[in-house]
């Protein structure tokens, strides 16, 4: 149960419904709409434990799970609707080991954020629109919006304030905290230079958070101006790439990927991101003969960073963001037309000697990442075995 959920609505409900839930059951969703979209939420059906929702309870998140506020906590009751204030709501279902009702039922949707200004957190720089109506409504001109680093100027459309602003440049900070990697900067909106000054300057202040799971993307207005509140999540931009040698040189393009029983397959993963201080390693890789599910037939190559499958090696990377692996096509390939990897991969604050990049193989908890570490799934496949195909021998 659980999951990550990517539609713009769609409906939630536990495990089993409208039968009976299981005991011991803990489910969580994410689900993440478009950028400058909110989710609403609506429950349909409540039937749990009731009481004091210690033991059957659902849970609703503002954002991520570790890393957000709580909206509401219930087991029973009015049938509540949430809003979330970003482009990412979770829900958590929980039950012990008691007793068993018929659950509940949900219906999500998306709705536009209706603001003024938007902000999206690419893979190189902070992308935001200020709209000139909206400067021109408070009494700003478009031309007086700048960067701290003035140098940096916007590009401005009849109807837009348009920055690209590099992770690495323009005057944006790079700071690391107790649970996030902070990359900030202002914009600045002045007022009209009168000698008899009525507005105050406008500090946009926006920051791209690296999260448990995901890039938050924060903008709010400083001073005693109008409030801007925009949070929005998105993901790391991550791939894997087979190779047909273990130089890594030539990259294989074909899909599927025919391979023989026992050759040696070579993978790249690798981060597009522009800042150079951060880590990529493989943590986990599972097999699977069908990619929406990797739980009930998977065979583990590697888990929290430890070697399952005696074939399994890592190799030397000439950038801290690439992770180059490999293993043996396994005898789980042919009992199975065709299979697929799910790879996570972590990401880390190169030189960060406490992370589980450097930490190697681990029996940590699934769930047990630090503050300044990223989890990323990446699915890759289908690989099949060649026709009539001997058993290969490469190294």
């Amino acid at each position: 149960c659980g999951g990550s959920v990517s539609n713009s609505s769609g409906v939630l409900q536990s495990p089993n419904y409208p039968g009976s839930y299981p005991n011991d059951a803990d489910c969580m969703w994410e689900i993440q709409v478009e950028n400058n979209f909110r989710v609403t939420l609506t429950f349909r059906d409540i039937a749990m434990q009731s009481g004091t929702c210690q033991h059957d309870y659902i849970e609703v998140y503002d954002g991520p799970l570790h890393s957000s506020p709580l909206l509401g906590r219930f087991c029973s009751g009015s049938f509540p609707t949430y809003v979330s204030s970003s482009n990412m709501m979770s829900v958590r279902f929980h039950s012990d080991s008691r007793y068993s009702f018929r659950g509940f039922q949900a219906h999500y949707s998306s709705i536009p954020a209706g603001h003024n200004t938007t902000i999206q957190c690419l893979p190189d720089y902070m992308h935001v629109v200020v709209s000139r109506d909206y400067l021109q409504s408070q009494g700003y001109s478009a031309q007086r919006v700048t960067l701290n680093d003035s140098r940096c100027r916007p590009t401005i459309t009849s109807q837009e304030v348009v920055f690209n602003i590099p992770y690495d440049g323009c005057g944006t900070v790079q700071e690391e905290n107790n649970d996030t990697i902070n990359y900030s900067n202002t914009i600045r909106v002045a007022s009209s230079g009168y000698i008899i000054k009525r507005k105050k300057n406008i500090n946009l202040h926006i920051s791209c958070k690296m999260l448990r799971k995901s890039w938050q993307q924060v903008m709010y207005a400083a001073e005693d101006t109008v409030d801007v509140n925009e949070y929005q999540f998105g993901r790391y931009d991550m791939n894997i790439t087979f190779y047909d040698s273990p130089a890594f040189l030539r990259q294989v393009r074909s899909s599927p990927y025919y391979i023989d029983l026992n050759q040696n397959l070579y993978l790249q993963a690798c981060l597009r991101n522009s800042d150079p201080n951060l880590k990529v390693v493989v943590d986990t890789c599972v097999a699977s003969p069908d990619p929406r599910d990797f739980n009930t037939l998977a065979y583990y190559l590697v888990r929290n960073g430890c070697p399952r499958d005696s074939s399994y090696a890592t190799y030397y990377s000439p950038s801290s963001h690439f992770a180059r692996f490999k293993f043996n096509a396994f005898e789980f390939m042919s009992r199975h037309p065709s299979v697929y990897l799910k790879c996570q991969m972590l990401v880390c604050r190169l030189g960060d000697y406490s992370s589980h990049c450097y930490r190697g193989c681990s029996t940590r908890a699934k769930r047990d990442t630090s503050s300044a570490e990223e989890k990323v799934d990446v699915v890759v496949g289908p690989l099949q075995l060649r026709e009539g195909g001997a058993p290969s021998g490469n190294t």
